[in-house]
C-alpha cells in the first residue's frame, strides 16, 4: 500500500477537512470535468447529503461548495479574495470560474441541504449538476468526501466494489498491515521512516521530499504561533472564546518558578494543540493530520518534543512525519480517518496513534516499540463519538486535541519502557475501530444529533 506523506499531510483551510476542504476539492474537480466536456453549461446546482447536510453550515460546507465551484482550492485559499467572491455571487447570482463561462447560481435556491438518508457510498455525499439554458441537467456527478480532504467520485467508489482499494505494488515496501510493516522492517534492517522514504522516492526526488516535509512543519508551527497570539470569540454562534493566548501567557509567567508542578507539562501540550484547533475553528490555514478536526494533536506532540525533550532536533522532523504517515495510512486503508464514518476515534484516535508512533521513532524506538506506541494511543480512543455542538469544530474538538496529544506522549513513553512485545496488535486495534465505527449509531458520527450536541445549549 502506498499513501504519500503529502496526501496524509495536506495544507488546507479550516474548519473541517471532510466538510470544508473536501467539498471545495469536489467543486474544483467538477469544474475540470466541465472544462473537458462538450457541454456549454448555463447554470450550476449542488446538493449536500448525510453528515454534510446535518453539520454543513457549522462546518462552512455551503461556503466551501460555492467557492470550489468558483475555482478556489484549499492549498491556495485566499480568505480576502474568497469573501469578495462570495459577496459577488450573492449579488449577481452568477459563478464565474476560470476557463468557463459565467453560470447562474443562486445560493438560496441552487444549494440544497438534504436531511434525508445518506447517499449509499459514504456519510459525506454531495451531488453537483450543470444545467442548460432551460434548467435541464446536462452533466451530473456524485462525490464523497471520505475524510482528511480525500474526495472520490461515485464511479471511483464503485470501482473499489465496496472493498479496500487495491494496493499499489510499484513501491519497494508496499505494506498493507502493521504486521507486514514489521516483517519488512526486520527483513530489510530499515526503520519505518526509511521504508516510507524509499516508497516516496519512487515518485519524488530526495530534495522534493525534504522541501515538502519542511513546508508541512513550517505551516504546522506557524499555525501554533498564530494560535498562541489570537484573541477574541470564535465564529459560529457558540461564543467560544479563544484560550490559547491566556494559557500561553500564564505558562510563560510561571517558567522558572520553584512552585511549578510537574503536571504543568500537560498544559503545554494542550496549549500547542488548542492553538492549532482554535486557528482551525476560525477558518485559518492548517495541515490535515490526518484531518482538520484532529489537526492539533501531531504538531503539539512535535512541539512538545522540540521544546521540552533534551536532545530533540528539527533535523529529525522528517523521521517523525514519515513514521506518522505510515501509521495514518494503515488507519485509513484498513478502517477510516473520517468522523462521519467511524466517529472521533477515527480522527483524534488516528492522530494520537500517528503522533505516538512519530514520537517513539525520534526517541530511538525500534519498529516494534513504534507499533506498540501507536496501538496504545489508538486503543484508548476506541469508541469515541463525534458529536460537535452546533456542528462546529469547537466543542469538544478543541480541548479533545489537547488530550489526544497528552495520550500520544504517554503512549510513546510507555512503549519505550518495553521491548515492543504486547498482547493487542495495532492491526487488531485498527480492525476494532472499523467494526466499532460500523456499529456506532449514526447520531454519534458527525451529525450533531446526539451526545454533547443535544445536551449543550446551542446559543
Amino acid at each position: 500500500m502506498f499513501l504519500s506523506v503529502f496526501d496524509m499531510f495536506k495544507v488546507g483551510v479550516g474548519p473541517s477537512s471532510s466538510h470544508t476542504m473536501g467539498p471545495m476539492v469536489a467543486g474544483a474537480r467538477f469544474l475540470d470535468t466541465l472544462r473537458n466536456s462538450p457541454f456549454h453549461p448555463k447554470g450550476l446546482r449542488a446538493s449536500l447529503h448525510g453528515s454534510l447536510a446535518f453539520t454543513g453550515v457549522g462546518h462552512a460546507t455551503d461556503r466551501a461548495t460555492i467557492l470550489g465551484l468558483a475555482g478556489f482550492e484549499p492549498a491556495t485559499y485566499d480568505a480576502e479574495k474568497a469573501e469578495a467572491t462570495l459577496a459577488r455571487i450573492r449579488e449577481t447570482k452568477l459563478i464565474e470560474p476560470p476557463g468557463l463561462p459565467a453560470m447562474q447560481f443562486d445560493p438560496a435556491t441552487d444549494l440544497l441541504f438534504d436531511y434525508g438518508p445518506s447517499l449509499p457510498g459514504h456519510a459525506n455525499g454531495m451531488i453537483l449538476k450543470a444545467t442548460d439554458a432551460q434548467g435541464d441537467v446536462i452533466l451530473e456527478e456524485t462525490y464523497y468526501s471520505i475524510g482528511g480532504g480525500f474526495v472520490v467520485t461515485e464511479a471511483e467508489q464503485s470501482e473499489a466494489g465496496g472493498q479496500k482499494a487495491k494496493a499499489r505494488a510499484d513501491v519497494p515496501y508496499p505494506f498493507e498491515t502493521a504486521d507486514e510493516m514489521l516483517e519488512m522492517a526486520k527483513a530489510s534492517g530499515l526503520s519505518i521512516a526509511q521504508m516510507k522514504r524509499a516508497n516516496e522516492l519512487k515518485f519524488r526526488s530526495a530534495a522534493e521530499i525534504d522541501r515538502g516535509i519542511a513546508r508541512i512543519w513550517e505551516v504546522m508551527n506557524s499555525c501554533i504561533e498564530r494560535g498562541m497570539k489570537g484573541e477574541g470569540i470564535l465564529p459560529g454562534g457558540l461564543k467560544v472564546r479563544r484560550r490559547a493566548k491566556g494559557i500561553h501567557d500564564a505558562l510563560m509567567a510561571e517558567r522558572g518558578l520553584n512552585m511549578t508542578a510537574p503536571h504543568t507539562i500537560n498544559d503545554w501540550m494542550s496549549l500547542y494543540a488548542m492553538a492549532v484547533n482554535e486557528e482551525n475553528a476560525a477558518g485559518g490555514q492548517v495541515v490535515t493530520a490526518p484531518t482538520n478536526g484532529a489537526a492539533g494533536v501531531l504538531p503539539a506532540t512535535i512541539r512538545y518534543w522540540l521544546d521540552h525533550v533534551p536532545g530533540a532536533s528539527v533535523t529529525r522532523i522528517g523521521d517523525f512525519l514519515l513514521t506518522a504517515a505510515a501509521i495514518g495510512g494503515l488507519c485509513k486503508h484498513n478502517a477510516s480517518i473520517s468522523g462521519a464514518e467511524c466517529g472521533c476515534q477515527a480522527e483524534v484516535g488516528s492522530a494520537a496513534a500517528m503522533s505516538a508512533a512519530g514520537l517513539a521513532a525520534v526517541l530511538g524506538g525500534t519498529p516494534e516499540q513504534i507499533e506498540n506506541a501507536a496501538e496504545i494511543a489508538l486503543e484508548h480512543h476506541l469508541g469515541m463519538t463525534c458529536d460537535p455542538v452546533k456542528g462546529l469544530v469547537q466543542v469538544p474538538c478543541i480541548e479533545r486535541n489537547g488530550l489526544g496529544a497528552i495520550k500520544a506522549v504517554s503512549a510513546a513513553s510507555l512503549a519505550m519502557r518495553g521491548d515492543g512485545q504486547h498482547l493487542v496488535s495495532l492491526d487488531v486495534c485498527i480492525e476494532t475501530m472499523r467494526q466499532t465505527g460500523k456499529d456506532m449509531h449514526e447520531k454519534y458520527k458527525e451529525t450533531s444529533l446526539g451526545g454533547l450536541a443535544v445536551n449543550v445549549p446551542n446559543c
